[in-house]
């Protein structure tokens, strides 16, 4: 054998001879193609995880402030039968025996109680729903009962039974109202 023929018996398996340069070049594109696609894949997920983590930091961050906001919720709502009560009391006095100096002590110790209440639930974020002449919100008062009131606009809140409160901009306890409901409407049967 001379010295071509066995070069080229010895390098005919060789994967590079079977292919020509373009060949060559085309499986390097597609290589590199492949690695661009799987870094652009992976800088997606690496993105994506970011703004999960992003997520997951704000809503805790929310959480966090609402609890500390709204801490004293279950507290807060028990305090308002104390509220409740004061009034009551006061409310169940007589006006005529108001000015008596017997009660007159008793009456100042409940009056001075209810403002402080009233201070602490201010201080607090505690406000109380005003209701009365209002159009019925069913996200802030619930109706009890419909009275008749030719004066009043169906739907408006004639009567408050008992005062509703929001806590901060969240509803601590409803307005338990009385509603205008509209006119009967008279039919006439002989006509």
């Amino acid at each position: 054998m001379n010295e071509d023929t066995t070069n080229q018996t010895e390098t005919q398996g060789a994967p590079e001879d079977n292919l020509t340069t373009e060949q060559l070049e085309q499986g390097q594109d597609d290589a590199f193609a492949s690695l661009q696609a799987e870094i652009e894949d992976l800088r997606n997920k690496a993105l994506y995880a970011q703004a999960e983590t992003q997520n997951v930091r704000r809503r805790l961050e929310k959480e966090k402030s609402d609890a500390l906001a709204y801490a004293g919720t279950a507290l807060a709502r028990d305090m308002l039968s104390v509220a409740d009560n004061l009034s009551r009391a006061l409310s169940a006095i007589p006006a005529e025996l108001r000015d008596e100096e017997k009660l007159k002590p008793v009456v100042t110790g409940i009056e001075m109680t209810a403002r402080e209440l009233e201070n602490v639930f201010q201080r607090n974020g505690i406000t109380k729903i005003e209701a009365m002449g209002e159009a019925l919100d069913p996200n802030r008062h619930q109706a009890m009962i419909e009275l008749e009131r030719p004066d009043a606009t169906p739907g408006t809140i004639v009567e408050e039974m008992q005062a509703g409160y929001m806590i901060k901009d969240r509803l601590l306890r409803p307005a338990l109202v009385g509603v205008a409901k509209a006119p009967a409407v008279k039919v006439d049967l002989e006509a």
